[in-house]
Parts: structure tokens; sequence; C-alpha cells
């Protein structure tokens, strides 16, 4: 549980930050100064420690009272055509405020990493997935294979929160644990084992790795490969892979679809998806995608529960309407589609809109700079440091509280849109 010292110091602080959601974090606040003393890495001291350094909502460049801002926003979109709400990184009650404001302007909804998410959308929608919770990971896992992915770029503690934490719920001997990455190499040393066993890299090229994956698949099924390699990996060395993959109690195939960028990509992660089906006829085998970093989770889960579907869903008709492709919030921006843009960012000051000719409406953290200062500009709280919250991690499955640790007055997402909406 969350809680402060007299010191000003907040213990088992949960990150809205990292994905994994680590709530083992130890937090100073000094007045609007929030300091991170423990258990912290690159993306949570960056996250927690971002300063303060505006906190007037702006309208066409010009401080306004929070009012007057909500009030102009109101009136933009009240006489908008084609409104778009992007971004989306937010908590679940940012989230709900959004899609209610979308539904009420008859707006379309899209996260700013919905491209990499489709990855994985698009595959459950078609085949569906087995996938697993970070919590059987960390006391299940035997055998991990990480698919193109630099987990601990993105990910600085999966490793020693999920995979060379200190015990198991089961006596599981965790040196014991096997770790291969299969196409990118990591770039630090978080997948090595506290004994120092280094994780197995069978390298390839990002452009070779569907072919590489499908052979993979294959020799699992125990079909007869007659190349010699493939993408420059030897099969005889998939082949062993394959035989690890069969012979573990619990292996956990893991990717982070931010990472897969190439052609081709959403049929890499079905093929694994596949094969881990074809892995439990014999054993246990489960997926594991990782993202969600910028609300991307949480705002697909109030999305799916409020309008029955992922991002990218239109309400131009007074009812939801899913289409990937043509409510994808890139494209139509680029291609003039959009006449307002309301762009919400609230985790992280780099998160910027897109160039485009929309009047553009940012509600985002305090510390952005901006290339065009957008017609509206209105500073709002980082959950879990400004105002309390919910996120939910990369499974998807745990929302985690998100508490307040200073009083910035800065107001919420929810608040603004809700604001907004009771206007237009």
């Amino acid at each position: 549980m969350t809680e402060m010292t007299d010191a000003g110091v907040w213990q088992e602080v949960p990150s809205p930050f990292c994905g994994i959601a680590s709530d083992d974090l130890t937090i100073k606040v000094d007045g609007n100064t929030v300091s991170l003393v423990e258990n912290g890495d690159a993306v949570t001291k960056k996250g927690f420690e971002t300063p303060i350094s505006d906190t007037s909502p702006r309208v066409n460049g010009k401080e306004v009272s929070l009012d007057e801002a909500v009030s102009h926003i109101a009136d933009v979109i009240r006489t908008s055509k084609q409104p778009v709400i992007g971004g989306m990184a937010t908590d679940l009650n940012g989230a709900r405020s959004a899609m209610a404001l979308a539904d009420k302007s008859r707006a379309t909804v899209d996260n700013m990493d919905s491209e990499a998410g489709f990855r994985n959308t698009l595959v459950l929608q078609d085949t569906g997935w087995m996938v697993t919770t970070l919590t059987e990971v960390r006391n299940r896992v035997d055998l991990l294979v990480v698919v193109g992915s630099d987990l601990e770029a993105e990910y600085p503690r999966f490793f020693e929160r999920m995979v060379w934490n200190e015990e198991s719920m089961f006596d599981q001997d965790i040196e014991s644990r096997q770790v291969v990455y299969l196409g990118k190499a990591p770039s630090g040393d978080a997948s090595t084992s506290p004994q120092g066993k280094k994780a197995q890299v069978l390298a390839c090229d990002d452009a070779d790795l569907p072919e590489v994956v499908s052979v993979l698949r294959a020799l699992v099924k125990g079909k007869g490969i007659q190349a010699e390699q493939v993408g420059g990996i030897a099969v005889s060395d998939l082949a062993i892979l394959a035989e690890q993959l069969k012979q573990a109690k619990y292996s956990v195939v893991t990717w982070a679809a931010g990472h897969l960028d190439f052609d081709h990509a959403e049929t890499t992660v079905q093929t694994v998806c596949e094969m881990v089906k074809d892995l439990n006829l014999d054993t246990r085998s489960s997926g594991l995608p990782l993202g969600g970093k910028e609300g991307g989770i949480t705002v697909n889960q109030v999305s799916a529960w409020q309008s029955g579907f992922p991002m990218r869903t239109n309400f131009n008709r007074g009812y939801p309407d899913y289409d990937p492709y043509l409510s994808d919030s890139k494209r139509m921006l680029a291609n003039d589609e959009v006449d307002t843009l309301v762009w919400i960012s609230s985790f992280n000051i780099d998160r910027t809109p897109p160039q485009s000719n929309a009047k553009t409406i940012v509600l985002g953290r305090s510390g952005m700079s901006f290339e065009q200062e957008p017609e509206v500009f209105i500073p709002v709280g980082t959950p879990g440091i400004d105002h309390a919250g919910r996120a939910f991690r990369t499974d998807g499955v745990v929302s985690v509280p998100l508490r307040k640790l200073r009083d910035s007055g800065l107001p919420s997402t929810f608040d603004v849109l809700t604001a907004v909406e009771k206007l237009v």
C-alpha cells in the first residue's frame, strides 16, 4: 500500500510509465519537485522527474483561464464536421471522458501507438491467441523466447521483476530459467542471470523474422526443412530451439509490437501465436505481448467495454463504427480529412501532436514545446503524480491504482474533457 512518511517520501509507489507497473518505487516530493529515490530506471525516472514549467492554459498562444480554454474548445468542437480525439495517452477516467466526448461530438478515437497495437489486435480478431499474465511469467516460466524486441530498452526492469526474481510461488530454481533472443540481440545485460548465465541469441535482420518464425513453427510441428539456414540462422539451431520449446514445462514467447516495424509484422505475430497453440497440444506455452506504456492498453480496455470495439472507432453515425483503416488518425490527418484534432498526452512531454492542417487542441503534460503553437493548450496533470487514477498494465488483466503525490493545481484530463462535454 502506498504510504507517505513525514519527510515527504512516498513508498511502494506504482509506476504509470513502465508498462509492467512496477509498484515498489520510493518517491520524494518537495513542493512540485519529484525525485525517484529507489528502484527506478531510465523510463520511470524521466516520467516522475519531468519538471512543471507551465501551468496556465493558452488559446492561440495567449494565457487564459481554464474556463475560457474549456469554452473555446467546446466552441471549436461544436462547429467541427470531422473531429478526431487522438493521442489518448491518459488513465482510465481520462479515457472514459474521451469516449463520452467522442460519442457526443461524433468524433473518431485513436491512440498514438495504435499502428503498433494493431499488429496484435488484428491477430487477436482473426485467429485468437493464448497469452499469459506477468504474474504467471514471474512464477512459472522456464524458457523465455524474445522475438524481434529489445525488451530492456523499453521495459528496463522486466527481467529483474519477472524473470530473475528471487523466488517463485512453486519453489522453482530461478537460475535454471533459459532466455533466448530471436532476431534483435539485447542492448544490455538485464537478460543475464544473477549468476552470470547469458541469454542465447539467434540473430537475424527484422526483414527475415517472418520467414525465421515460420520455419521455427514448422520445426515445432515436426516438419522437415530442406534449407540449411534461414535469415542467417542455421536451421539446426532453430531445431534445437524448437525442441527446447517442446520440452519446456512453461515456455513464454514474448514480443513488443512497437519494435516489429517491418513488412508483414502482423503475420509474424500471428505465426508466433499459432506456434504457441501447437505447443499446447503436449505442454504448456503462452504468448506475452508487451506494450501500453502511453496508456495504449488502458484506452483499448475502456473502448472495448464502452463501445464493443478497440481504438479507431468512429461515432459519426451516432453509434460506434469500427474500421482500423478508415479511422486511422494518422492517415486521416495526412489526407486532410480532419478539421479538429484533440490530442491527449498526459505522460510524456515528447509525444506532441503530428503536424496537420487541422485545428489542434492539446491536453498535454506541462513542459511540452511545439513547432507550431496549437489553437488551445491546456497543461493537465499526470496520473499517478498530480491526481489519483487507474491504469492497466501491459497484460491487460490488472488495473493499477495510482496515487496523487503532490498538489500541483493541474486539472486532470477527465476534469477538462467532462467540462467540455457539458458545453458541446
